[in-house]
């Protein structure tokens, strides 16, 4: 996520994970480049009772990047136009990293 900020953004701004409050949103500090909205679903349990309250459809707009983390847990809440990275590897170990579009 820091990477994709800093490449995008120009900036080393503080990047932190999302995870307790689901959702963390990054203003370009150019009005040419679209904000950076981090979804951190992780601790969602019920999809259909918790998801309403996150406005997810804002940050699915088309101002900015939505980069969602335990995508598994928004199933038909997620864009039909996306983008599916995968980024598997724990540690210091090799990663692998698959890039799809849905179907």
């Amino acid at each position: 996520m820091r990477g994709v900020v800093a490449e995008l953004h120009g900036s080393d701004e503080a990047v932190s994970s999302p995870t307790f409050v689901f959702r963390q949103r990054y203003d370009a500090p150019d009005a040419a480049v679209p904000a950076i909205e981090h979804v951190d679903l992780y601790r969602i349990v019920d999809p259909a009772a918790e998801l309403p309250d996150l406005a997810l459809d804002e940050a699915f707009g088309p101002d900015s990047i939505a980069l969602v983390e335990w995508p598994d847990r928004a199933e038909g809440w997620l864009p039909a136009g996306r983008i599916d990275v995968t980024i598997e590897g724990l540690g210091e170990g090799p990663r692998t990293v698959r890039i799809a579009r849905p179907a």
